[in-house]
């Protein structure tokens, strides 16, 4: 059985190099995602978000040459909920492609509100980097 999800994207107008070296550094996740916003720290060699839900464990796809910025989310020990995220050459900028899925017993509203936070989210990576 698959869940529902919804494919959220923005385009950005920076090469996706560019895109990538600034968006695939953990540091600088709270500078765009305001799950992560309140603080994304290590702790004892894990990163852990102070997220809305509480802290929650972090875990980031290593570096790589094909733009994949998946990570996952652990607000418990046993579950963790997965986050892909690529940026995606687009002439000269790319699109930062966000795949949301519907977790189980979500609500619509609940859904849809949080596609409404990531497009935030999407939107503030974008003004970063497209910062002069």
């Amino acid at each position: 059985m698959t869940n529902q999800c919804r494919i959220l994207s923005v385009s950005i107008a920076r090469s996706a190099e560019q895109a990538y070296d600034f968006l695939s550094v953990p540091e600088n996740f709270p500078r765009w995602a305001s799950g992560l916003a309140g603080s994304l720290r290590r702790i004892d060699g894990a990163w852990v978000a102070e997220t809305p839900n509480g802290p929650m464990k972090v875990r980031f796809s290593e570096r790589n040459a094909f733009g994949v910025l998946d990570h996952w989310l652990s607000a418990q020990p046993g579950v963790e909920i997965y986050i892909p995220m690529r940026v995606i050459a687009n002439g000269g900028g790319c699109e930062l492609v966000f795949t949301l899925f519907r977790l189980p017993g979500m609500t619509d509203e609940k859904f849809a509100a949080d596609a409404e936070w990531v497009m935030r989210d999407l939107a503030a990576a974008k003004r970063v980097l497209e910062e002069p």
